[in-house]
């Protein structure tokens, strides 16, 4: 089996690559990203390429399967930027794997495709996916459904799955996610249970995690089995304020969610940090997921809980631990974090 990863270097691009290092059924590995890593794993062949310039179909031409992970999540400040990629480069990269004749597609969803839903039930795959409209990145996952909509329609001989994970920790890619959610501001050792005082409690501020590593071996899965259509991935328990509070050792202060969202979006304006306040109305808005469909037809089972992804990411961010690819390398926020801070918290370099 020849498989083809686009956006191979991320966070879950590299857990896929890793559940994938010894499957024997998996020949040839093709990992696609625009910069080059340091390393490349066994078996594995380092194409550079960017789904919004680069000529996919050769790329894709010959290959049993194309995992779909690339994706921006910053400059959030110019959604042109974003947009480019996430939308315009998806519908490239599908039509390329459609005229290369790929048989399987799959593609890295979220659980912030979905529309507004429960926090004290489960949903399944069959819950709306049309995001959350004050967010872009629901905006964008929500968009390239559709795209997929049409594509099942027009190309009815492939097969697509769509994995949509809740948040996604591990620790290799804590230096990345400080850097795309947090910013430059934040010094790790913050990050210390006891030293965070509190934790915002707001009624609809439950989240659902899992590690990446079970991510990367949901992926696997999908691309072994026969599956076809969306699966759910993500870990127990439910995360909230008394998780939270548990896990920081802080205390739980009640507050409305207007206050929580008012407060990203004054660190947002004053470049404090690089979340628009968009990310906090998808937070309290998306339902929660049920997991069943992919346990019972993938045989997925996550390794990890939702508690230790999460204390894992966070020992990451008190070592500044990374890893030796460019979107997880500590190099890419330069020497005390220059290059962040030159991108003006979340805007375009």
């Amino acid at each position: 089996m020849r498989v083809v990863i686009v956006g191979a270097t991320g966070n879950v691009g590299t857990s896929v690559l890793d559940a994938l290092s010894d499957e024997s059924r998996v020949e040839e590995i093709v990992a696609v990203a625009r910069r080059s890593p340091q390393r490349v794993p066994p078996r594995t062949r380092f194409v550079q390429a960017d789904i919004v310039s680069s000529d996919l179909e050769p790329i894709f031409t010959g290959a049993d399967a194309v995992v779909h992970l690339a994706w921006l999540i910053q400059p959030g400040r110019d959604e042109s930027v974003t947009y480019a990629v996430n939308v315009r480069g998806s519908e490239r990269l599908f039509n390329a794997a459609a005229a290369a004749k790929v048989p399987l597609l799959v593609y890295a969803s979220s659980v912030g495709a979905y529309s507004p839903g429960p926090k004290d039930s489960f949903v399944d795959e069959s819950w709306p996916t049309e995001g959350i409209p004050s967010s872009f990145y629901a905006r964008h996952k929500a968009t390239v459904e559709r795209q997929l909509d049409r594509l099942e329609r027009e190309q009815p001989q492939m097969r697509v799955v769509r994995m949509r994970p809740g948040l996604i920790f591990k620790g290799q890619a804590a230096t990345e996610i400080r850097r795309l959610f947090a910013g430059p501001l934040l010094p790790g050792g913050l990050v210390r249970p006891g030293l965070i005082p509190v934790v915002p409690d707001v009624p609809r501020l439950r989240f659902q995690a899992v590690h990446s590593l079970d991510v990367g071996d949901g992926y696997r899965r999908a691309l072994l089995s026969d599956s076809r259509g969306a699966y759910n991935l993500a870990a127990e328990p439910t995360l909230g304020p008394a998780q939270l509070a548990a896990v920081l050792r802080a205390r739980p202060v009640r507050m409305p969610a207007a206050a929580l969202r008012a407060g990203a979006a004054v660190t947002y304006k004053l470049r404090l940090q690089p979340s628009e306040p968009g990310w906090v109305d998808m937070a309290l808005a998306v339902p929660l997921m049920k997991t069943a469909r992919a346990r019972r037809e993938l045989g997925w089972e996550p390794r990890f809980s939702s508690t230790e992804a999460l204390e894992e990411l966070l020992a990451g961010m008190r070592a500044g631990r990374d890893a030796d690819t460019p979107p997880l390398s500590r190099q890419t926020s330069g020497p005390l974090r220059i290059r962040e801070l030159l991108g003006r918290v979340g805007g375009r370099p």
